[in-house]
C-alpha cells in the first residue's frame, strides 16, 4: 500500500532540514471552536520552488496559509516565513509576502490603476505599475472600474497587486477556481513565468491537472492533514507504477470483486465509477470482458490512462478529490 511506502521512506516529508528553506512549518494546528481543521501538518518549501497544497475542500489548505501570511493565529506547532515569525513579525513580514486570496474584492468604482498604486503604497519596496500593468495584459483596462472587470481580469488584477511589492514569496489561494478553462490557462502562462524567475509560490488547488503542471512538489492534504509529499512524478511513480482503467457498467459490481481481474493491483468503486489499476492492462481489459459476460453485466464506458495525483488521493482514501 502507499501509505507504507510513504512510512519507509521519511526523506519524502521532510524538507524541513532543507539548506534554502525558504518557509517551515512544523506540526502547525488550527482550530474553529471543536474543529480542529489543521491538525499536526508539516513541511517545507526551498527559495525558488513551486509548492502546492492539493486536497479537497475542507480539508484544511486555505487556514494552512493563511496562519503563514499571519491572518490567523495558529494553536499550536511552529512557522517561519522568510525567518520571521508571521504573528510576532507581522509588520515585517508584510514586506517579504505577496498573496492572492481565494476571492479578491475591492470597491466597485476603483479604477485599476488606482489599485495598484494603492496597493504598492503600503510598501517600501515596489514596483512601477505601469510593468505590472504591461505583464498581466491590463493595460487597455487601465482605467476601467473594479466591477467593470471580468472574473478572468479580476484575478489578474489580484496576481498583480500580490507582486507589486516584488515579493520574497507568494501565496496564491485557488488561483483559478471559479474560471472559465481559457482564462485558467492564461493564469497558468503567468504562474510559469513566474517560476522560471525562481519566484517562491505557495498555492492551495483542488484541481489535479494544476498541480501536476506547475508545482515542483505537493502536499497532499486530507482531514487537517499531509498524507502524501513530494514531487508529482515521484508520488504517481509510488502509486504502483501502474495504469489507470476507469469504467462504467450496466449495473452495480460486488465489492472487491474487480480486485481479482489478472493483472489488476487495485480496484475501488469511486462515485458510480470502477476505477482499476493494472501493470497488466490488455489482460486486464480481456479478464474485464469475460467476467461481465458471466455477470450479465455490460461495459457503458472504458477509459485507459497514466496515473495522476488524484490516483494517489484515492488509494489512501477511497474518495475522489472533488468528492
Amino acid at each position: 500500500m502507499l501509505y507504507t511506502l510513504f512510512q519507509v521512506a521519511p526523506e519524502w516529508w521532510g524538507a524541513t532540514n532543507m539548506a534554502n528553506a525558504i518557509l517551515e512549518v512544523q506540526n502547525l494546528v488550527k482550530r474553529y471552536g471543536d474543529l480542529e481543521a489543521v491538525r499536526g501538518v508539516s513541511f517545507a518549501v526551498e527559495e525558488g520552488e513551486v509548492f502546492g497544497l492539493l486536497g479537497p475542500n475542507g480539508a484544511g489548505k486555505t487556514s494552512t496559509v493563511e496562519v503563514l501570511e499571519g491572518l490567523r493565529i495558529p494553536d499550536g506547532g511552529r512557522v517561519s516565513v522568510c525567518g520571521l515569525d508571521p504573528q510576532r513579525d507581522s509588520a515585517a513580514l508584510k514586506h517579504e509576502i505577496g498573496a492572492a486570496l481565494q476571492s479578491t474584492s475591492l470597491p466597485d468604482k476603483l479604477r485599476v490603476m488606482e489599485a495598484l498604486r494603492l496597493f504598492a503604497s503600503f510598501y517600501k519596496r515596489r514596483r512601477n505599475p505601469e510593468e505590472l500593468l504591461k505583464r498581466f495584459g491590463l493595460e487597455e483596462k487601465r482605467n476601467t472600474f473594479y466591477n467593470q472587470l471580468s472574473g478572468g481580469q479580476k484575478q489578474r488584477l489580484a496576481l498583480a497587486m500580490a507582486l507589486v511589492n516584488d515579493p520574497k514569496v507568494l501565496f496564491f489561494d485557488e488561483p483559478t477556481a471559479g474560471l472559465d478553462p481559457q482564462v485558467r490557462r492564461e493564469i497558468y502562462d503567468i504562474i510559469e513565468e513566474l517560476k522560471r524567475e525562481k519566484k517562491t509560490i505557495v498555492m492551495t488547488t483542488h484541481y489535479i491537472e494544476e498541480a501536476e503542471r506547475l508545482c515542483d512538489r505537493v502536499a497532499i492534504v486530507d482531514h487537517g492533514k499531509v498524507i502524501a509529499l513530494g514531487t508529482p512524478r515521484d508520488l504517481k511513480a509510488h502509486s504502483g507504477g501502474t495504469t489507470r482503467i476507469e469504467v462504467r457498467l450496466s449495473k452495480p459490481e460486488s465489492n472487491g470483486t474487480l480486485k481479482n481481474l489478472e493483472g489488476a493491483t487495485d480496484a475501488r468503486e469511486v462515485g458510480g465509477t470502477y476505477v482499476i489499476h493494472s501493470k497488466r492492462p490488455p489482460q486486464t481489459i480481456v479478464s474485464l470482458v469475460k467476467h461481465l459476460e458471466a455477470q450479465d453485466n455490460e461495459l457503458v464506458s472504458l477509459e485507459i490512462s497514466s496515473p495522476s495525483l488524484e490516483d494517489v488521493f484515492i488509494e489512501m482514501t477511497g474518495r475522489r478529490l472533488r468528492d
